[in-house]
C-alpha cells in the first residue's frame, strides 16, 4: 500500500491551467480530530473497523496548515475567520467583511473599512456565484460573502441597537439583496427576512418561527420584485431538479433559523447538503464563466457547541458526502476543489481504544477513580457531571450524548490549533506548508483569475459569456409547506 502511494505521489503532475470554477466546502469547527473521529464514524457507518476508512476529502493530493488566530484573540470565531479565507484580510472577533480597524460592535467604525469577498470578484469577473449552508444565510461564514457589519449578530434590523441604525448601519439580512447579486442562495433563515410576527407557513404556531424585521420589509418579496422580467417559479423539493434546467437564480430557505442536524432530519420535508450542493451546481455551472460556490457544514460547530460529539460527527460525513457529489458534477481539470474549517474545538480523542471500537463508546482503560470515560471528551462545556468531587459511573450508559467535559460552560468553546486545508484541480499546489488564514483569499483568487492579480490569466484565452437572460425560482420552505394545502400568512406572500 505504501509503495502504491508513493508512485501515486512520484506520478502527480501539477495542474496549472486556470480555474473556471471553486468549490469551497467549509467544516464550520471542523478541526482535525473532527475530521478523524468523523473518518471511523463514516467506516462504522458501513459496518467496518472505521480507522482505515478513506473519506473523500482524505483523495485530496494537496495539504496544508492553517493559522487561525484573529486580530484581538488568539482563539477565533466564525466571522473573523470567514473574513480571513473569503476577503484576505484578517480582522477583530465578531466582524464580518470588514478589516481590523473596525471595531465589534460599534457602528462608526464601519464605514470606509470594508472588504469584498472572493464571491464579489468572482461576480464582478463575469462568474456565477451561490451559496449553501446548514445554518442560516445571514450566519457569520455565508454571510462574510456579501455583508460588511461590526456586529455577526445583526441578522435583522430588530438585532441592532437604535444608534447604529441612526448612524447608518444595516442588518445583515438586508444586505443579502443589496450588496451583491448572489445567484443561488441555500439554507435557513426565513424569520430574518419577514416583518415582525409573521406566521412561518411551516410552524405556523410556533412563535419563535415567526417573523422579526421591524422595517416591516419582507425581504423574499423584495428578491422576487428584484427577478422581474425574469421567470419566477416556486418549487418542492422534488420539482427542483427540474426548474434547474431552465433556472439561474434561486432562493430557498427551509427553516426559520438553521436547518436542522443530519440525525434528525427528515428526508421528506428537509433536503441534505449533498442534495443542495447539486442543485446549486447544476444552475451555477451553466454560466460558460464558471462559478464560485461556498457550501459550509455549518452544524458541525452547534453539535460541538453543545458537546454531542455524535452531531458534530454525523454533520461532518454530511459534508463529506457533499463533496463527493460536488466532484461527481465538475471537472477537475476546471475546477479548484477546498476543502477547510474556520476553526476547531475543545475536543480530544482519547484513552487507547481497541481497533473498531465504537467511536462514541469508551475507552477500555479507567480513571485513578477506577471509573471509565468515553475516547471523545471536551476541554469545557455543558458536559461536566462532577459532582461531589467524584465523576459519574457511566459502565451502564448508552455514551451517544452529551460528552463529558473538563471545565463547566453553557457552551463549549473553539479550540485555538491550526486547521487543515486541502485541494485538488488548477493550482491545488498552492495551498501547502502552513499559512495564515487570509492566503487562501489569495491563492484561490490567482488560481481564477479573479480580483486583483490576473497574472496567472495572462495570454491564456477567457471563455465568454453567452447567457442571452436570466430565469429565477423560489423555494423558500421546505418541501413539505409547499405541498400541503391552505398555507396563509407569509406563504400568500411568497407566492404571489
Amino acid at each position: 500500500q505504501g509503495a502504491k502511494a508513493l508512485q501515486a505521489a512520484l506520478d502527480r503532475k501539477f495542474n496549472t491551467n486556470v480555474a473556471k470554477n471553486i468549490m469551497l466546502f467549509l467544516g464550520d469547527g471542523m478541526g482535525i480530530t473532527t475530521i478523524t473521529a468523523a473518518r471511523i464514524l463514516k467506516g462504522q457507518m458501513n459496518n467496518q473497523s472505521g480507522e482505515e476508512t478513506v473519506m473523500i476529502m482524505d483523495t485530496f493530493p494537496h495539504a496544508g496548515l492553517v493559522k487561525t488566530y484573529s486580530v484581538d484573540f488568539q482563539i477565533p470565531d466564525s466571522s473573523s475567520t470567514a473574513t480571513a479565507y473569503l476577503c484576505g484580510v484578517k480582522t477583530n472577533l465578531n466582524t464580518v467583511g470588514v478589516n481590523a480597524a473596525s471595531r465589534n460592535g460599534v457602528c462608526k467604525t464601519q464605514k470606509g473599512n470594508e472588504v469584498t469577498s472572493i464571491l464579489k470578484w468572482a461576480k464582478d469577473s463575469g462568474k456565477s456565484v451561490g451559496i449553501v449552508t446548514t445554518t442560516r444565510v445571514q450566519h457569520a461564514t455565508p454571510a462574510a460573502t456579501y455583508a460588511h457589519t461590526v456586529s455577526r449578530k445583526w441578522y435583522s434590523d430588530a438585532d441592532m441597537p437604535a444608534s447604529a441604525k441612526k448612524e447608518g448601519c444595516t442588518d445583515i439580512a438586508s444586505q443579502l439583496l443589496n450588496n451583491t447579486d448572489i445567484d443561488v442562495i441555500i439554507g435557513g433563515g426565513r424569520k430574518y427576512m419577514t416583518p415582525k410576527g409573521t406566521r412561518d407557513p411551516e410552524y405556523p404556531r410556533d412563535l419563535a418561527s415567526r417573523g422579526k424585521r421591524g422595517d416591516g420589509r419582507d425581504l423574499i418579496s423584495d428578491w422576487r420584485k428584484m427577478k422581474v422580467g425574469k421567470v419566477h417559479r416556486d418549487c418542492n423539493v422534488e420539482q427542483q431538479i427540474d426548474v434547474t434546467l431552465a433556472t439561474f437564480n434561486i432562493l430557498s430557505l427551509f427553516e426559520p433559523g438553521d436547518m436542522r442536524f443530519e440525525v434528525e432530519r427528515d428526508p421528506i420535508m428537509d433536503p441534505s447538503i449533498a442534495e443542495t450542493t447539486e442543485k446549486a451546481i447544476r444552475i451555477l455551472r451553466k454560466n460558460p464563466k464558471g462559478f464560485f460556490l461556498l457550501v459550509e457544514g455549518g452544524r458541525i460547530d452547534q453539535g460541538h457547541h453543545a458537546s454531542r460529539a455524535s452531531m458534530a460527527l454525523h454533520e461532518t460525513v454530511a459534508l463529506d458526502n457533499a463533496v463527493a457529489k460536488g466532484l461527481e458534477l465538475t471537472n477537475e481539470e476546471e475546477t479548484l476543489t477546498l476543502v477547510t474549517a474556520d476553526h476547531s474545538h475543545s475536543f480530544s480523542f482519547n484513552g487507547y481504544p481497541f481497533r473498531g471500537q465504537s467511536i462514541l463508546g469508551k475507552s477500555p482503560l479507567y480513571g485513578k477513580d477506577m471509573l471509565p470515560y468515553t475516547t471523545l471528551m471536551y476541554g469545557n462545556g455543558p458536559g461536566y457531571k462532577v459532582v461531589n468531587n467524584k465523576r459519574p459511573d457511566i459502565r451502564n450508559v448508552d455514551t451517544n450524548y452529551v460528552q463529558l467535559s473538563a471545565v463547566p460552560l453553557d457552551s463549549e468553546t473553539h479550540g485555538g490549533e491550526d486547521v487543515v486545508v486541502l485541494a485538488r484541480g488548477p493550482m491545488a499546489h498552492l495551498f501547502h506548508g502552513v499559512q495564515e488564514q487570509s492566503y487562501l483569499a489569495h491563492a484561490m483568487a490567482y488560481a481564477a483569475c479573479v480580483g486583483r492579480d490576473l497574472r496567472h490569466c495572462e495570454g491564456r484565452p477567457q471563455p465568454t459569456n453567452t447567457d442571452g437572460g436570466r430565469n429565477a425560482a423560489v423555494s423558500p420552505v421546505s418541501s413539505i409547506s409547499l405541498v400541503t394545502a391552505a398555507l396563509t400568512g407569509l406563504l400568500a406572500a411568497l407566492l404571489h
